[in-house]
């Protein structure tokens, strides 16, 4: 199951071993598996991937890079005083 992520900050990802790309800020969907996640999004007219081990992403969440979107608003507080 995918979920929506937010990148947010300096997020990088290696083309085997090639040298670090860096993935825009934005919107992005993550697919987590056993031992990576993939990170897949829309620019433009262009689609882009990325496949990077789970220790990596999870240190991306930890740093707040990357965060999970939530597309529900937060309902608002509630005055219930008498």
């Amino acid at each position: 199951m995918s979920r929506t992520a937010v990148i947010e900050g300096r997020v990088e990802f290696r083309e085997g071993d090639g040298p670090s790309i860096a993935i825009r800020p934005g919107l992005c969907e993550v697919e987590q598996g056993l031992q990576d996640a993939t990170l897949s999004w829309v620019e433009g007219d262009s689609h882009g991937a990325a496949a990077m081990p789970l220790s990596d992403f999870k240190r991306y969440l930890v740093s707040a890079a990357i965060r999970w979107w939530v597309d529900a608003p937060v309902p608002p507080t509630v005055n219930r005083a008498a």
